[in-house]
């Protein structure tokens, strides 16, 4: 079946198209709301074509690690819900959840957007933990593009919640402070399909690939975290081509970030 969708697409392909009329370096429509949820410090909501992906971020204080005893730290987390596609079960944490949040991780964390020490409290006692979780709601294809997106949206209008003179977080009342954004890493997954590459996939897309690298870049176009994926290797040529997509179509999605 994989087969013989793959020998149709790339029939489509050669010709420059997608099935949905798209050209190959496209994306679908995409959407972004910010705020969604009353229970969260930061949230958003973000849809690349049907593919809807919902982003919240609660903030702890914890202990620090021992080597670092001034910085806070980041944690995320992905959910893959039954609801959002036929391929999710419910239980724990699939492999397919794993990736999905280390590669948003991954961006965050390689590019500095953050920087740690900003998130200390009371050094060797009390940091913040920025907890980001992600919920998928509909898979329609390329979720790791919209769950790097969602998180960067609802990080860029999270606010820290009250702490009283007891340090208790009084999460009923959020203070002025926002998280600070050292840099807005936006992360691109380029697919290749035989000779072909494309971007924001579909299903039907992912299904036939030979490789994926997604690609996260920050605003002056350096490259800070590379995640590889699918059976096939990839040549050198095949590298270069994929990097400057990621760097090119980075630019293209970054307007949709509020300032």
């Amino acid at each position: 079946m994989n087969q013989a969708m793959k020998k149709h697409l790339l029939s489509y392909y050669e010709k420059g198209l997608r099935f949905d009329g798209r050209n190959l370096l496209q994306y679908r429509d995409i959407q972004i709301e910010y705020n969604i949820s009353k229970s969260a410090e930061g949230s958003a909501r973000v849809k690349i074509g049907d593919t809807e992906v919902l982003v919240g971020i609660k903030m702890e204080l914890g202990k620090p690690y021992a080597d670092s005893p001034d910085e806070g730290t980041i944690i995320v987390g992905a959910e893959l819900y039954a609801l959002s596609s036929p391929k999710f079960e419910s239980g724990p944490p699939g492999i397919g959840a794993i990736e999905l949040a280390r590669v948003v991780d991954r961006g965050l964390r390689e590019s500095h957007a953050l920087d740690f020490r900003k998130l200390c409290y009371k050094a060797g006692e009390k940091v913040w933990l920025l907890v980001i979780d992600i919920c998928t709601l509909n898979d329609a294809g390329n979720l790791f593009d919209a769950s790097a997106l969602a998180a960067l949206a609802a990080l860029k209008v999270a606010r820290f919640p009250k702490v009283d003179e007891n340090g208790q977080i009084d999460y009923k009342e959020l203070t002025d402070q926002k998280v600070e954004l050292e840099k807005i890493p936006i992360s691109i997954t380029v697919l290749k399909v035989d000779n072909k590459f494309i971007v924001d996939p579909t299903n039907e897309e992912e299904e036939v690939i030979d490789a994926r690298l997604t690609v996260a870049t920050t605003e002056d176009g350096t490259i800070c975290a590379l995640q590889k994926g699918g059976n096939m290797a990839l040549t050198e040529k095949d590298i270069d081509t994929m990097l400057q997509i990621g760097i090119d179509k980075g630019k293209e999605l970054r307007k949709y970030l509020v300032d």
